[in-house]
């Protein structure tokens, strides 16, 4: 199900904290289809606690509705919908071989689709297929996480500083991917590096001490 004006993420006074610091502070915002976002802000501005509140990873006060649902509720059935590139790797224990079968069972998606973004983005699957995922190195695990997002073709798209560990070649085809990725698929890239994403994004929000203080339309 999807909300009005085809918003695929709504916030309505979403507070969040931890301990006694207030991390999202009575925020309030909308997130519509074929929009694509940049989220910035200092360390502490409350990006990273913003889209783990949309994973339902954590519990929070407020209103929020990703595809209509509650994302504590409804998280399996949001998550298939949703592709997220984290700003730290899961520390998985499963080899590259058995997370391509765990995604490709998840997701409805075949493996050589994933296994195709992740040799373009220049991994080198066969090579690695047998070594467990926390055994690779910084920018391995990127590419794969990348290519698990991408490849199963999500209504929404999250990236938290989804370019940190790329090399330079690989970051070229990844922001080509993004380029080229589905129109009326929502994209929120949260990073640090906003001249490099600039040129991807409609629209850039940003935040600071839990709340948003800036949100542009971007005109191409």
């Amino acid at each position: 199900m999807i909300g009005n004006n085809n918003i695929l993420i709504s916030a309505a006074h979403l507070n969040k904290s931890f301990k006694n610091q207030k991390v999202l502070n009575d925020l309030s915002i909308d997130f519509r289809a074929g929009e694509r976002i940049s989220l910035s802000g200092p360390n502490g501005a409350g990006k990273t606690t913003l889209i783990r509140c949309v994973l339902g990873q954590y519990v929070y006060k407020g209103d929020l509705k990703v595809l209509g649902l509650n994302p504590q509720t409804h998280h399996e059935e949001i998550m298939r919908e949703v592709g997220f590139v984290p700003q730290i790797p899961p520390p998985l224990k499963m080899t590259v071989k058995e997370m391509f079968s765990f995604f490709s069972k998840l997701t409805n998606t075949p493996t050589d689709i994933f296994m195709e973004i992740s040799n373009n983005l220049g991994l080198l699957v066969n090579e690695n297929l047998k070594k467990p995922f926390l055994k690779l190195s910084g920018g391995m695990k990127q590419k794969l996480l990348v290519a698990f997002a991408l490849g199963r073709n999500p209504k929404i798209l999250l990236m938290d500083e989804p370019s940190a560990n790329l090399d330079p070649k690989a970051r070229e085809i990844f922001f080509d991917y993004l380029k080229n990725f589905n129109k009326d698929a929502l994209m929120i890239l949260s990073s640090h590096r906003i001249s490099e994403i600039s040129v991807l994004v409609n629209r850039a929000v940003e935040m600071d001490l839990g709340v948003v203080i800036s949100d542009k339309t971007i005109l191409s």
